[in-house]
């Protein structure tokens, strides 16, 4: 009876500080329907909600299935697969770094990983590829905004990526090491600073990481970030004890009809995968974004400076662009992040300003500073990820009254 009272104490606190908060409860529990109802219909197994604004829950709900094959419900402790999103994390290391004076983001990468140096840029010209030289060598900045001319093997086609494929560059059966020289023996897809390509980039950055320190990327997250911060289930495995929270996708994809496959992240991988190996919760991953949102600290706790927050939150792009550009109209790219650059243009709500990013597994966060606004959206659905962020921005900025 006790659970009971304290749980209905809980919602009724959460309903009150929205309305505090300046948000309509009755629009917030329209989006909860909305995501049920898809739910109920095979849609997506399940979702994980969390609104946080002007430091205060707004909405937190578990719906639906965390692993639908096994009918176990969605907690709001799941564990998910983070894939993307632990660029954010592992770029704020970087920036640890930098502060300390120990890394300059003007830095060439090949400076800190002797092995990438010398690398050539790879031309299509009809059926061949050229190796030219590269202008200028890849530096820590360029990784830390996409623009290194590294390049992913798995999305899209192109003659460099087919390289990626047979060198098995974008293998998970390695170590950080042996990526490192896989990526060595294949040349760049663009000059270095011409293009925003999605890429092996934040990869990277995590070795330069480990050279720098002298830690393994997992350890120094571990002491530098995720202990200091309290994200206690966050990391590049789940341990046998919390295995029961793991939230897995439907085995096959209901729109595609094609098999659904996961990182398997029940054993300690090989590679500590800097741009896609991570796992967390809701709950932990607010508490990064929130350390961002308060400019570098939590709970007396400091990350960063706030002048180094805002510098990664600020675009680093200019005028450059990519073939496939997945900030997407409206928006620059700072140093881990998708930046706001205007209210409008982009497709969905937001603020000049606003910095976000996803995960291929389903998961997404924005954090909008003119609002006070964080959201988290955890999902593993790969197919429908796209779907679920504008819906999920169009109806948390649909309910705000003030």
């Amino acid at each position: 009876m006790r659970l009971v009272i304290s749980l209905i104490a809980a919602v009724f606190a959460v309903s009150a500080f929205a309305a505090e908060r300046g948000l309509d409860k009755a629009r917030l529990d329209r989006l909860e329907r909305f995501v049920r109802a898809d739910v109920e219909r095979g849609r997506i197994p399940g979702a994980v909600m969390l609104v946080m604004r002007d430091g205060k829950i707004v909405m937190s709900k578990a719906i639906g299935q965390q692993d639908a094959a096994k009918a176990i419900p969605m907690r709001t402790d799941s564990i998910f697969r983070i894939y993307s999103m632990t660029k954010p994390i592992v770029s704020v290391a970087a920036m640890i770094l930098v502060e300390e004076g120990r890394l300059q983001l003007s830095d060439p990468v090949s400076q800190h990983i002797p092995e990438l140096k010398g690398l050539k840029v790879g031309v299509e010209k009809g059926d061949g590829l050229d190796l030219v030289a590269a202008t200028r060598e890849p530096t820590v900045h360029d990784l830390m905004r996409h623009t290194s001319g590294f390049t992913y093997g798995v999305f899209g086609k192109s003659m460099v990526k087919e390289l990626y494929t047979k060198a098995g560059v974008d293998g998970r059966d390695q170590t950080n090491a042996e990526f490192v020289k896989k990526l060595s023996t294949v040349p760049l897809m663009f000059q270095p600073g011409s293009t925003w390509e999605y890429s092996r980039s934040t990869d990277v950055l995590g070795v330069v990481v480990e050279r720098v320190s002298g830690q393994t990327l997992d350890r120094f997250l571990e002491e530098r970030i995720l202990k200091p911060l309290g994200m206690k289930d966050t990391g590049f495995s789940v341990p046998a004890e919390k295995q029961a929270r793991l939230a897995e996708a439907f085995p096959v994809d209901p729109d595609s009809k094609q098999p659904v496959t996961l990182l398997d992240v029940r054993q300690p991988p090989k590679l500590l995968s800097g741009g896609g190996g991570g796992v967390s919760t809701a709950a932990d991953y607010l508490r990064f974004a929130q350390m961002m949102l308060n400019g570098g600290e939590l709970n007396g706790v400091r990350i960063l400076s706030k002048k180094t927050v805002e510098y990664m939150t600020t675009d680093h792009l200019g005028a450059v662009r990519g073939p496939a550009y997945l900030p997407g109209p409206g928006y620059g790219f700072g140093l881990g992040v998708a930046v706001r650059l205007t209210d409008g243009q982009a497709a969905t709500p937001g603020s000049a300003g606003d910095y976000n990013w996803g995960g291929l597994g389903g998961t997404y966060f924005w954090v909008d500073p003119k609002e006070k606004l964080i959201a988290i959206w955890m999902m593993q659905a790969p197919g429908q990820r796209v779907y679920y962020r504008g819906i999920y921005r169009d109806m948390i900025y649909g309910a705000m009254t003030q």
